[in-house]
């Protein structure tokens, strides 16, 4: 898992700057919205998510799942990290940070030290998961 993980400036810049790419992808008719993500994989691999939104709201995907999910389903099961960006009509509006149910989803292949970088106007804040999911439910 992430224990004790330490990224370069540049590969955080760098996943930061794919989850800008994931966020033109968003397809958030309904709330306009977007949110992009890209998620490091244990061995280097990053997958792009975008929000896809469903006129029935409850089958919408968050971007950070959906990246998640694309990662699992080509065999990928340990995270290092996570950028995730989004505002309204492409605009990036401070922080957003992953929902609850994102977050748990992130704890089912990371530990707390998985680094979550969070974009924003002037660069990103970094977080690990354990700072945005504190006594976390595992079995």
């Amino acid at each position: 898992m992430a224990e004790n993980l330490v990224l370069s400036k540049e590969l955080e810049e760098s996943l930061v700057s794919y989850a800008k790419k994931a966020m033109e992808k968003s397809y958030s008719p309904y709330s306009k919205f977007q949110v992009g993500a890209a998620l490091l994989t244990a061995d280097g691999n990053i997958y792009m998510g975008a929000n896809i939104e469903n006129s029935s709201y409850g089958a919408t995907n968050c971007a950070e799942r959906t990246a998640v999910f694309k990662a699992v389903s080509e065999g990928h099961r340990n995270f290092y990290a996570i950028a995730i960006v989004g505002g309204l009509n492409g605009n990036i509006t401070g922080i957003c940070t992953p929902c609850g149910i994102c977050r748990q989803v992130l704890k089912e292949f990371a530990d707390e030290n998985m680094i979550v970088l969070l974009g924003n106007q002037q660069g990103y804040k970094k977080f690990t998961l354990g700072e945005l999911l504190p006594m976390s439910f595992t079995l």
